[in-house]
């Protein structure tokens, strides 16, 4: 059973992959190109371009668009109204469509409510930007991001929790290490 939910105010243009368990709630728009893992979540008012691509179990909260050279992979979680661009240097009157850059948004990743990221970076796995964050360059797997431009706060375990000075994680015990500027899990 494939048990993919697409609600009746929902458009799904042909050709569109949509993945196992997928829901896609009131006024979404999915292009032709787009694909989708399983069990992922459209809220109200999203719409993925052509040729963007979310990864199992991404959650995408209400009023998000994922223009077309987003990839993100599995387990990320866009907050409501973030936004996403696809264009360094947009003007009405210029075509450059064939200039959209690659975001990679990679696995774990959480982007808060309101933030900005800039096309052309690669947010690193379980890293976290604040709500209303602007990122303009690529994060570090597990750093914390905020403010405007998004700078490095701090640390962050898997579960999403800010890791003290001692690099473990207070919800679940997990230990990290801090070597050459890069945390990683023991």
């Amino acid at each position: 059973m494939n048990n993919t939910f697409i609600h009746e105010t929902a458009v799904v243009d042909q050709g569109a992959q949509i993945g196992e368990g997928t829901k896609i709630w009131h006024f979404c728009h999915v292009m032709g190109t787009a694909e989708t893992g399983k069990n992922c979540i459209l809220g109200q008012n999203v719409f993925l371009g052509n040729k963007t691509v979310l990864g199992n179990n991404v959650k995408v909260q209400n009023n998000v668009s994922v223009y077309e050279g987003v990839v993100c992979e599995d387990d990320v979680f866009l907050g409501p109204s973030m936004v996403f661009t696809n264009v360094i240097n947009p003007r009405s009157a210029v075509n450059r469509k064939e200039e959209f850059k690659t975001t990679l948004v990679k696995k774990g990743t959480t982007i808060g409510a309101n933030a900005t990221i800039v096309c052309g970076t690669t947010l690193g796995e379980y890293c976290f930007v604040g709500a209303g964050a602007v990122v303009t360059k690529d994060v570090k797997p597990f750093a914390l991001m905020v403010g405007v431009p998004a700078r490095q706060k701090g640390w962050v375990s898997k579960s999403g929790a800010i890791l003290g000075d001692d690099l473990i994680c207070p919800e679940t015990g997990e230990k990290y290490s801090l070597t050459n500027g890069f945390l990683r899990p023991l």
